[in-house]
């Protein structure tokens, strides 16, 4: 069983880490469940990068996760909604835990950033296509 003292130290670092965020109005942290971050650039440093690397460039260990930058794969935006809603492989499906403007704005980032340049961009109407 934990000690008092640290049962306090533990709190305070959770207070200070932003994980009590969740519980404002103005959060910026991710939930459990539903996502919170609004812009592409914030959900790809939150969720994605865990995976891909901040730098996009992939990586490879426990799992393998495909590099994103300069991906062809992302030319046709109708294969990244699709991926980012279902999911495939090693990549869990998000479409249950991100709104439709959320998947566009991530899915238009990662097309116009880490030396992709596709400018068609993606609607929350492309998304909610998508889901059906």
């Amino acid at each position: 069983m934990a000690s008092p003292a640290w049962n306090l130290l533990f709190a305070t670092s959770l207070v200070l880490s932003g994980t009590t965020a969740a519980q404002d109005n103005d959060r910026t942290f991710s939930s459990g469940y539903k996502f919170v971050e609004m812009t592409g650039e914030e959900l790809f440093a939150n969720v994605c990068q865990g995976c891909h690397m901040p730098d996009a460039a992939g990586a490879a260990g426990a799992g393998s996760y495909p590099s994103l930058v300069a991906n062809r794969n992302l030319g046709v935006s109708g294969y990244p909604i699709y991926l980012v809603i279902n999911g495939r492989r090693a990549m869990p499906p998000f479409g249950d835990m991100m709104t439709d403007g959320q998947i566009a704005a991530v899915v238009n980032y990662l097309r116009t950033h880490f030396g992709n340049s596709y400018q068609d961009v993606v609607t929350s109407k492309d998304v909610a296509d998508a889901r059906h």
